[in-house]
């Protein structure tokens, strides 16, 4: 029997970690299967192919069978967050040349005199200005002055950019004069990234547009490099399916699409995992989740609330960060576009360990990624990590992870944390490796408190999901700090955001900015505009390579705030008659209001700002079927688990191993991908999808440290 007529076609995720690559095979039935590899940081489309290779052969399939290969990855975030972009230039109306300097004046560190902003991603030397000038409705103040445009390519052709970034004054509103700036630059430069924000972002707000549009073509080469050279390698190797990527708003997108708009990619990788989370908890009846995703570079949180993720407009990203927030801004560069909102903290297994002048323990942010790696692998890391801080504690296995694919060596785990740790702080080894893992539980436990109390939500209402190679380990006390009662680890926990990816339907985004009173718009003319929007959007749909026989559906939302407010907020403008839209939506932000903020203000005017419809393609999902995987001799090992209760013999078993009964901790569970940890004072059992539900008792947030 040929390979072809031994399995049905496949569909593949990748998912591109600091630390692992993550590789998973789909087929027809559900089923799957799982790899990881190590991250090739010299060329992350090597490491892809390279595995993606090996499990096609280890499965005794043709590279033929894969249908659809779905891409999650950090190529376009690490480009902003190092600096390594493309040269860039911008164009933009005179007397606009230094917005990307003033922004917006917002302080995250208000008391600091030495408070420094991200530099701009384009110097002053390479923004230039033409002159013209539109006011607010779109009507014509000055002209478009041709020697102006003429005099603009002149000056750009000295720098020589490799991306040239267009934003011109009220262009969301006639994007006229922008479009003739943009034909005229790409007639002179042809072969030149040319990033328009009327492409981009056709939204009010300056600032936020014109930074949104610079980092699009800040990362777009480097986008399109790494597509191209991942397209190349999969040509090599016989797989000719097509790519599509997972975009920061939950949704994935064709390689043709992400290759014009990479900025909708940034959160590419962490987006994946709360799809595949928000999946799960609907097939297990769970409205509220938090979710937590730890890896070999960053740990993750976002929040499920009421079967719906939390999703922003307001995003940061670069200068070492990643954040949204309403409250504290100014740290990162502005990136206005719909993403699922997931704050993220420099709090891996690969977390660098290190004592300061001032004698405290810090974890990271620098980390160890995938090479050299934590000292315990044996790749060239010398610095001690949180990887090998569990190693120390017994919490890993001492020998061997991932199937045994990587060794594991104690004694350099131990040999790293003595210099970096115990001999610093002149402490126990066992206390060193305690407290580091004491230490990122704390950074940790920031990310989830920055998605739930620092937003008016009480943690002690959800469950927590974790995942990530590391998640499973470090989540039972982290919940158990926050008072949260329920942790969940699903089937594949270390590969979970991959799975994630081939939960995601297609789906691609649309705005505009029509600022009215809603109450002064007839439910027609609201209509309208909506259905305006979707009509012209769907030429673009078919020019980012969607099919004439595809089919979907457009679910409508709008940003609407109080009059005088700066900011707005989301909601949905979805409904089933036309009739008293208005109203419906201008109560809906009254309702979001309050749940955000405590207050509403029904008798204030409410401003409708932008509209938004986002088309989501139909497919056929195939949910992911779990195998049991076969039970293993059970062993056992000393695990530490702080002072207070000490080393503790601590039985080693499979997940399997769950299946029909709850077994109390402490309890290690091994799998191939990821190590949960089920603490004293908790329990364990698998529920009927074999996810293992772990149960923290009550008041055990006391009873240990």
């Amino acid at each position: 029997m040929s390979p072809r007529e031994l399995h049905s076609r496949v569909r593949v995720g990748a998912d591109i970690g600091g630390t692992f690559t993550d590789l998973v095979l789909l087929r027809s039935d559900g089923a799957y299967t799982v790899r990881k590899v190590s991250t090739t940081v010299e060329d992350f489309s090597k490491g892809i192919t390279d595995g993606l290779t090996e499990l096609l052969s280890d499965e005794r399939l043709a590279p033929e069978s894969v249908s659809e290969i779905v891409h999650g990855t950090t190529v376009a975030t690490n480009a902003i967050l190092e600096n390594k972009g493309v040269v860039t230039a911008l164009i933009t109306t005179r007397g606009f040349r230094d917005v990307l300097e003033l922004r917006r004046l917002r302080f995250p560190d208000l008391f600091s005199l030495n408070y420094k902003p991200p530099a701009p991603l384009v110097p002053r030397r390479r923004r230039f200005e033409v002159d013209e000038r539109l006011l607010p409705d779109g009507s014509t103040r000055s002209p478009l002055s041709e020697e102006s445009i003429e005099n603009a390519l002149t000056a750009l052709e000295q720098v020589n950019p490799e991306a040239i970034a267009i934003t011109l004054l009220h262009s969301y509103v006639n994007p006229e004069n922008e479009q003739k700036v943009a034909d005229a630059v790409r007639a002179r430069f042809p072969d030149t990234y040319v990033s328009a924000s009327v492409e981009v972002m056709p939204e009010i707000r300056e600032y936020e547009r014109t930074s949104t549009t610079v980092i699009n073509a800040y990362i777009g080469p480097i986008v399109d490099n790494y597509l191209q050279s991942m397209r190349s390698r999969l040509d090599k190797e016989r797989i000719e399916a097509p790519i599509s990527i997972m975009q920061s708003n939950g949704g994935i997108m064709s390689a043709v699409a992400a290759r014009r708009a990479p900025s909708k990619i940034i959160e590419s990788g962490p987006a994946a995992g709360v799809v595949g989370a928000h999946r799960l908890a609907s097939r297990l009846g769970l409205d509220d989740i938090i979710t937590f995703d730890m890896g070999g570079t960053t740990a993750k949180a976002s929040l499920v609330e009421g079967g719906e993720r939390s999703m922003t407009t307001e995003y940061e990203v670069g200068a070492g960060i990643s954040l949204s927030s309403r409250l504290v801004k100014g740290r990162g560069h502005a990136l206005k576009l719909p993403v699922i909102d997931i704050a993220e903290v420099g709090a891996g297994g690969g977390s660098i360990v290190r004592v300061d002048a001032g004698g405290s323990l810090r974890v990271g942010p620098e980390s160890a990624g995938a090479f050299p790696g934590p000292a315990c692998y044996r790749l060239g890391g010398i610095d001690a990590t949180v990887t090998d801080a569990n190693v120390a504690l017994g919490f890993i296995n001492p020998k061997r992870i991932a199937g045994g694919t990587v060794a594991v060596d104690i004694e350099a785990a131990n040999d790293a944390l003595q210099r970096a740790a115990a001999k610093p702080l002149n402490v126990g080894l066992e206390e060193a490796a305690y407290g580091v893992y004491a230490v990122a539980n704390t950074t940790m436990i920031r990310a989830i408190k920055s998605v739930t109390t620092y937003r008016g939500r009480d943690p002690r209402d959800f469950a927590l999901m974790a995942f990530g190679g590391s998640g499973p380990l470090h989540a039972a006390e982290i919940a158990r700090s926050l008072g949260v009662r329920q942790v969940i680890v699903p089937n594949a926990p270390g590969v979970f955001s991959a799975i994630g990816l081939l939960e995601a339907a297609p789906e691609y985004g649309f705005s505009r900015t029509i600022i009215a009173d809603p109450n002064a718009l007839t439910d027609a003319e609201l209509a309208s505009s909506y259905e305006s929007l979707e009509t012209a959007s769907y030429e673009i749909l078919k020019s980012e390579g969607l099919s004439d026989e595809a089919t979907g559906s457009w679910h409508r939302s709008a940003d609407l705030r109080y009059r005088g407010q700066a900011h707005e907020l989301t909601v949905s403008a979805d409904a089933d008659t036309v009739d008293g839209l208005t109203d419906e939506i201008a109560e809906r932000f009254h309702q979001e209001h309050e749940r955000t903020y405590g207050r509403r203000a029904s008798d204030e005017p409410v401003d409708l700002v932008t509209i938004r419809s986002t088309y989501h393609v139909d497919f056929d999902e195939i949910v992911p079927r779990a195998t049991d995987a076969p039970s293993t001799q059970q062993t056992q090992r000393t695990a530490y688990f702080g002072k207070h209760i000490g080393a503790q013999p601590t039985p080693v078993i499979s997940r399997s191993d769950l299946r029909g009964r709850c077994e109390d901790g402490p309890l290690i569970v091994e799998e191939y991908d990821s190590t949960t940890l089920v603490p004293p004072d908790s329990s364990a059992r698998l529920d009927h999808l074999g996810n293992i539900v772990i149960e923290l008792s009550p008041g055990a947030e006391e009873s240990l440290s």
